[in-house]
C-alpha cells in the first residue's frame, strides 16, 4: 500500500445556477494539484450571430444571452452603440435607464439571496423543500423578486428580455400618473429588504477568507448602468475603452467558457464584494444605515458573506428605484436620435453579478462588422477555481457530505451565470492509496 494520499472531489453536475459546469479538485497529501471548473454547456455563437445585422436589432438580441440579466446585456450595448455613434443622454432617459437597471438588481438578487443561496445555509436541497419549514421567508422572497419584475414590466414591456430599451433610450416612456402602484410596491419592498439584510446577516457563514483582487466600474453614483473607467486594486484604473486589451481572456484546455485574467495571470473578483469594496460611501444612505446596523465592513474576503452585501445592494436599488419615482419626469421624447457611422463603441455597465463588457465595430450603415462580449461569470471563473483551491485542505479533513456541501455554498456564493460565460451540484470523492 502507498504511503501517498490521493483524493479527488468531482463535481458533476452543478445545480441552483443558470446553466451547466462541474468541478474537479484532485489532492496528494493534503496538498491540490489540480483544480479546474468546467463550463460543459455548448456555446452559442452570439457574437457571430451580431455580425452583419443592424445595431438596432443588437439591443435586443443580446438580451436573450440572458433571461435572468437580459437588461445588462441591452444596456452595455446601448451604451457601446452610443458612444460609436456619438449619443448622449438627456438626464430624463438617463434616469429611466437606471431605473429599469435597479428593477433588474432587484429582481436577479433577490432570486440568488432566497432561493439559490438560502437553501444552503438552511440546509435544504432547494427552495422548494426549504419552503415546507420557513415558508413566510420564500414567501418574502417571492414578494421582493415580483417587485423587481414589476420595473422591467413597467418600462421595459416584459419581465424577460425587455423590449422598449433601444440605443439613445426607450421607445415608450411610462406617464407619471401610470407609476403610482409601482412607486407603493417599491415603498413596501425596500422596508421588507431592511429586514432582509438583517436576516442575512444572522446566517451562519462558514470561516473562510481570500485575498481578493476586485474589480469594478467607476462612478460618479454606485456603478450599475454606466461608468467610464474600470477600478483595479492597487493597479492604476483602466478606461472602459481599454479593458478589453488589459484582460487576458483565453481558452482553458477544461471549458467551452473563455476565462480572463489581469496581466501576470492574476484572478479578480467581479460582483457585490467589488463594488461594495470600492463605492461603499456611494450606497443609498438607507442601505448605508443597514449596513453599518449589520456590521458589514466594506472589503468583506469572506465569498460566503456574499449574500448579506447582495441583500445590502438590493436595498440600494429599491430605495434608488423609489427616488427615482418620487423625481419622475417624463423624457420627451423617450430616446436620443442617432444617425449611423462607421466607429467603433466600448460600454459597459454592472449586472448583478459583476462587470459586463462590450465592444462593436459598425459599418457606415449601422450594420455590426465585429462584437466582443466579456460577461462577468467568465471574469470569475479563474476566481472561483482559486477559491476552491484555497479550501481544498479543509475539505480533506471533512466528511464528505460536508464537503459537499461546502463546494456547492462557495460555487454558489458567485452567483455564476453559466449559459451567460459559454460563448446540479453533486460532489463524488474518490479516495485511493
Amino acid at each position: 500500500m502507498s504511503d501517498v494520499e490521493e483524493r479527488t472531489y468531482r463535481v458533476d453536475l452543478m445545480t441552483r445556477v443558470e446553466g451547466e459546469g462541474r468541478f474537479v479538485l484532485s489532492m496528494k497529501d493534503g496538498q491540490v494539484v489540480d483544480a479546474a471548473l468546467s463550463i460543459f454547456e455548448a456555446p452559442r455563437f452570439f457574437e457571430a450571430f451580431l455580425r452583419g445585422r443592424g445595431a438596432e436589432e443588437t439591443v435586443d438580441i443580446v438580451a436573450r444571452i440572458c433571461g435572468i440579466c437580459p437588461v445588462a446585456y441591452q444596456v452595455s450595448a446601448s451604451r457601446a452603440l452610443e458612444q460609436a455613434f456619438g449619443v448622449t443622454l438627456t438626464e430624463p432617459v438617463r434616469a429611466l435607464r437606471r431605473l429599469l437597471y435597479c428593477g433588474e438588481w432587484i429582481e436577479s438578487h433577490a432570486l440568488h439571496v432566497f432561493m439559490l443561496h438560502a437553501p444552503d445555509f438552511l440546509g435544504y436541497p432547494s427552495a422548494v423543500e426549504m419552503a415546507a419549514d420557513h415558508r413566510a421567508v420564500v414567501e418574502q422572497g417571492l414578494r421582493l423578486k415580483k417587485a423587481g419584475n414589476a420595473i422591467l414590466e413597467q418600462l421595459g414591456g416584459r419581465a424577460t428580455h425587455p423590449v422598449s430599451p433601444r440605443i439613445g433610450g426607450f421607445h415608450r416612456a411610462p406617464r407619471k400618473g401610470e407609476l403610482a402602484a409601482l412607486r407603493e410596491q417599491i415603498a413596501r419592498g425596500l422596508d421588507e429588504c431592511l429586514e432582509t439584510v438583517r436576516w442575512a446577516a444572522g446566517l451562519d457563514a462558514p470561516d473562510f477568507t481570500q485575498p481578493y483582487v476586485f474589480v469594478a466600474l467607476d462612478d460618479t453614483r454606485y456603478p450599475l448602468e454606466s461608468g467610464d473607467r474600470i477600478l483595479v486594486s492597487d493597479r492604476d484604473p483602466v478606461s472602459v475603452d481599454d479593458w478589453g486589451e488589459t484582460i487576458d481572456e483565453h481558452q482553458v484546455p477544461h471549458s467551452n467558457a473563455l476565462q480572463a485574467r489581469l496581466p501576470g495571470g492574476v484572478a479578480y473578483l467581479s460582483g457585490p464584494m467589488a463594488r461594495l469594496h470600492f463605492h461603499a460611501e456611494r450606497l443609498h444612505p438607507v442601505a448605508a444605515e443597514v449596513m453599518r446596523e449589520v456590521g458589514l465592513g466594506r472589503s468583506e474576503q469572506n465569498p460566503y458573506r456574499s449574500i448579506v452585501v447582495r441583500a445590502v445592494e438590493m436595498a440600494h436599488a429599491f430605495a434608488e428605484a423609489r427616488d427615482i419615482l418620487d423625481a419622475y419626469v417624463e423624457p420627451e421624447p423617450p430616446f436620443v436620435k442617432s444617425a449611423p457611422r462607421a466607429g467603433v463603441g466600448f460600454g459597459a455597465s454592472e449586472a448583478p453579478r459583476g462587470l459586463l463588457w462590450h465592444r462593436y465595430e459598425v459599418d457606415a450603415e449601422g450594420l455590426i462588422r465585429d462584437a466582443r462580449i466579456v460577461p462577468p461569470t467568465s471574469q470569475n471563473q479563474a476566481r472561483i477555481e482559486e477559491d476552491l483551491r484555497g479550501l481544498g485542505p479543509t475539505l480533506a479533513a471533512m466528511p464528505h457530505a460536508d464537503a459537499t456541501h461546502l463546494c456547492e455554498q462557495l460555487i454558489r456564493a458567485y452567483d455564476p451565470c453559466i449559459s451567460c460565460a459559454t460563448h446540479f451540484l453533486d460532489l463524488r470523492i474518490e479516495e485511493g492509496a
